[in-house]
């Protein structure tokens, strides 16, 4: 094709109101573009400038993120500066640091970088532009077949998806390839960076664009289109795959006292290949990154197999797997660390709670707080006197002696963590209220007998929440 041609044929802001369209971005919403200044996003700019325009319902933002990795990033910036400028677009800089330690990849490390930069830009409905191409999408089907990857891996990049929890991505360029790009740029006399590191091949992506697809597109030349339709027939699959994992889900999973669990010996009933799937599924609900294929059968084994009173946790990276009374639950590593209580006891002021109107709110952990309130209506525990000390405590015995409200008979602490099916690994972080040493309730579970409001007295609330 002819660089005339090529010039005429490729029109790149057809291409984003295409995906603008298709994707059903509402006026008002703000078009940012990850803009590096390279040849694929300075021709997607270029684009982004005449569709805006023609097009004043929308907002823009070119976003250049400096990763500080190469010594002519500073030159970078002037460069995206000086072209936003020439195509009338505002434009945002964002400097990162990124994480370059060991066995720390650059590529994942620079990208999740740039990805939080980028997002810190934008509201929700808003949304991202890259100018990922075809031959990007090859490498990316690579990738994934080198990685040992599934359907979900092997399906690549789409042309629109969800971006965070509620804004989107879009790829105009996802069915251009690299060599179209440049003789639309070339045409029209387009300047941009030559980023150095792209020659580096210790970087897969590099190593797969200079050795090995130039080999490949010499013997096939069609190879990226037909690996890009390779990709859509996966997502297609999986599409399927998902929405049977989603309408089956629910029927395993419980939700109570703030957490999600995963009912094991139903699970246990179902076939190999869909314990599997609705595993993963339930992993990927919560918001958990897959573990790989090996670690998942291996998860599932010691679940599935362990005896009913086994102590089962697992940790796979952040991802904490645990089993307790026939279900699995899930945590983090990072928010399991933030959530244990800042002090074993804490001492509250007893006179301040006899405040008429007075509100108390304590920290208990980096990201729990529990605020103490006076009430006349709802359950609610007694007042102390002005000479009990009121205290929250944390790891209580378990032999310590309760009478829950409603209950016939006091029990010891222990059975009743069992009864109400909380996990032992919760139980430290559950506050437990005192005056003086006599127990008088457990915050978001129950109040003591002896200590429960009656009527229209007043009494206090103790509620435990996320901040």
């Amino acid at each position: 094709m002819s660089l005339d041609r090529i010039k005429n044929d490729l029109d790149v802001a057809n291409l984003i109101a295409d995906s603008v369209e298709s994707s059903g971005i509402k006026p008002g919403a703000k078009l940012v573009l990850a803009y590096s200044g390279g040849v694929d996003s300075e021709l997607l700019a270029l684009g982004l400038s005449e569709f805006a325009r023609q097009h004043h319902e929308y907002r823009y933002l070119l976003v250049h993120v400096h990763h500080g990795l190469s010594d002519n990033a500073d030159a970078w910036v002037g460069h995206c500066e000086s072209r936003a400028t020439v195509y009338g677009l505002p434009i945002s800089i964002k400097r990162v640091v990124v994480d370059t330690g060991p066995r720390k990849s650059v590529e994942a490390e620079a990208r999740n970088a740039r990805y939080n930069a980028i997002k810190s830009q934008m509201a929700p409905g808003d949304a991202l532009l890259t100018a990922h191409h075809l031959d990007d999408q090859l490498e990316t089907v690579l990738l994934a077949l080198k990685r040992g990857l599934g359907p979900k891996g092997l399906s690549a990049m789409g042309s629109s998806q969800v971006f965070g929890k509620d804004k989107q991505l879009i790829r105009p360029l996802l069915s251009i390839s690299r060599e179209q790009i440049e003789a639309k740029a070339s045409a029209v006399g387009l300047v941009h960076i030559n980023d150095e590191s792209n020659s580096d091949d210790k970087y897969d992506r590099n190593f797969l664009r200079l050795e090995i697809i130039p080999r490949l597109k010499a013997r096939w030349g069609a190879i990226a289109t037909t690996a890009s339709r390779s990709a859509l027939l996966c997502a297609q699959q999986q599409a399927v795959i998902d929405d049977e994992v989603s309408e089956r889900l629910p029927a395993f999973i419980s939700f109570s006292q703030g957490r999600y669990s995963l009912d094991l010996g139903l699970l246990g009933l179902q076939s190999d290949n869909w314990q599997s799937l609705l595993f993963r599924g339930f992993i990927e609900q919560l918001g958990f990154a897959p573990p790989s294929q090996t670690q998942l059968a291996q998860s599932l084994s010691q679940l599935l197999t362990a005896r009913q009173d086994a102590k089962v946790e697992l940790r796979l990276g952040d991802l904490l797997i645990r089993r307790y009374q026939g279900r699995a639950y899930l945590g983090s590593v990072i928010d399991e660390k933030c959530e244990l209580p800042l002090h074993k006891c804490i001492e509250v002021d007893g006179s301040s709670l006899l405040d008429q109107g007075a509100e108390v709110s304590l920290s208990l952990s980096k990201h729990k707080r529990l605020s103490i309130t006076k009430q006349n209506s709802s359950d609610r525990v007694r007042l102390p006197d002005s000479t009990q000390l009121v205290s929250i405590r944390f790891s209580v015995k378990g032999s310590t002696r309760c009478h829950p409200v409603n209950r016939a008979k006091a029990r010891e602490l222990k059975k009743l963590w069992q009864e109400y099916g909380i996990p032992p690994w919760e139980r430290e972080r559950v506050p437990c209220i005192f005056y003086d040493e006599q127990l008088v309730c457990v915050v978001g579970y129950w109040i003591e007998t002896r200590f429960l409001c009656e009527q229209d007295e007043l009494g206090l609330v103790f509620t435990s929440h996320q901040v």
